[in-house]
């Protein structure tokens, strides 16, 4: 029978089921994936999806399936990183023929890179004094992270508020897109910033001293596991449903403070339909599989149950696309989260010249400085590779291109 995935498999380890026909997968990647297959509680199989490639803690783009743990660093340190994306009521004929000012007021309302701090200077990446809508999206998190403060101190001193409703740096953006209709749409893409890192490596860490104090020896430190039942195990789901929270609530605000930006450079009125095609692609979720409720990691993979929505973007220059589940069991319904690098950041910056990162973003309102090289699209897998593999996973419902993007 011809499958539309690949099976790693090995004497002792449970298989891989990888969608990557026609797509680069390097041996470091299928090396990470084998450590990973090794551990005891896999459920069935792991899943790879296209854009797969070699992360820290756990390969990037794969779905792993437990039972009685978790791998903390399988979920890794940007808990509920993910994207939104809105469809407006305007058509790219009412967009201004500059769009350098859209994109100054963009970087203006929504906070983004991160700069060294010196005493009494903030980082340009987060907030001076919160402004209001910033306010309302903490309250209903406020609570929960009173609570997660009274057991773990230490979270008290991170960059929580001051973060929400911000950017951060690296793959994350925000950008205005034109679909197959010439509809305008607002795609965005962050997670859970500066809290959310301090969760996910705390926990790690904890994980990797249980794993010594119990002479625990793994095919991969990073593999280091929480058993369920135990008290880290309970800390560690809620903290990460709380911190999952925060994600959303974060690209919820950054989405009402672009379409703002846009509104007030248009100076015309505008709806937006912010039905949340708002999902996670770092995460953990309670799930049944095959029989048995499981706990499914996806780590850089979006879910894709029958007909649930979501996005797939390209690199900056690329294609993105807003898709619909097929509910395919044999990736625990899972799909891509993007298209995937290819390339390491330091490797990029190594190979490609600015002159060619130019040529490749071409017709886009955004950063053409060697700074922002380590996101150039030839980092990253082709996009239209990527969709073609996993054609039984999703089917395309929109085709965005974009024409101004916000790099932190």
């Amino acid at each position: 029978m011809n499958t539309p995935y690949e099976v790693l498999s090995a004497e002792g380890q449970h298989p891989v089921k990888s969608w990557t026909r026609g797509v680069q997968f390097d041996d470091n990647a299928k090396q990470q994936l084998r450590n990973i297959a090794q551990m005891p509680f896999i459920h069935k199989w792991i899943a790879a999806m296209p854009d797969v490639h070699v992360g820290k803690g756990a390969t990037i783009g794969s779905v792993i399936p437990t039972i009685g743990a978790v791998i903390p660093a399988a979920v890794g340190v940007d808990l509920g990183c993910g994207m939104m994306a809105a469809k407006t009521s305007l058509t790219a004929a009412q967009l201004p023929d500059s769009l350098s000012a859209m994109r100054a007021e963009i970087e203006k309302r929504v906070p983004h890179g991160r700069s060294i701090q010196h005493r009494g200077v903030r980082d340009t990446g987060s907030w001076g004094k919160a402004p209001e809508e910033v306010l309302q999206a903490w309250a209903p998190l406020h609570a929960g992270f009173e609570h997660l403060c009274e057991k773990h101190p230490f979270l008290k001193n991170t960059n929580n508020l001051n973060h929400l409703g911000t950017l951060g740096t690296g793959n994350h953006f925000v950008e205005i897109c034109l679909d197959e209709a010439d509809a305008v749409w607002v795609m965005l893409h962050s997670g859970s910033r500066g809290v959310g890192n301090r969760i996910g490596t705390y926990f790690i860490e904890q994980a990797k001293k249980d794993m010594e104090r119990w002479f625990i020896h793994l095919p991969d430190k990073d593999l280091a596991y929480i058993p369920e039942g135990s008290e880290n195990f309970r800390h560690y789901i809620e903290a990460v449903a709380w911190a999952q929270d925060f994600a959303r609530a974060n690209r919820e605000v950054m989405m009402l403070n672009t379409l703002s930006a846009m509104r007030e450079v248009m100076n015309v009125k505008f709806e937006a339909d912010v039905e949340a095609v708002n999902c996670h692609h770092n995460y953990i979720s309670r799930e049944s599989h095959y029989g048995e409720n499981v706990w499914v990691t996806r780590k850089g993979a979006v879910s894709a149950r029958k007909g649930e929505m979501g996005i797939i973007p390209g690199s900056m220059g690329a294609r993105s696309f807003i898709v619909r589940g097929l509910g395919n069991e044999e990736s625990f319904c899972s799909c891509s989260h993007g298209a995937g690098r290819v390339m390491s950041r330091t490797e990029a910056k190594r190979q490609v010249t600015l002159a060619e990162h130019i040529k490749a973003t071409e017709g886009v309102e955004c950063r053409k400085d060697k700074d922002v090289i380590d996101e150039t699209p030839s980092a990253y897998k082709p996009i239209e590779q990527v969709m073609a593999a996993q054609a039984d996973l999703v089917e395309i419902v929109h085709t965005l291109k974009q024409v101004v993007c916000v790099k932190g």
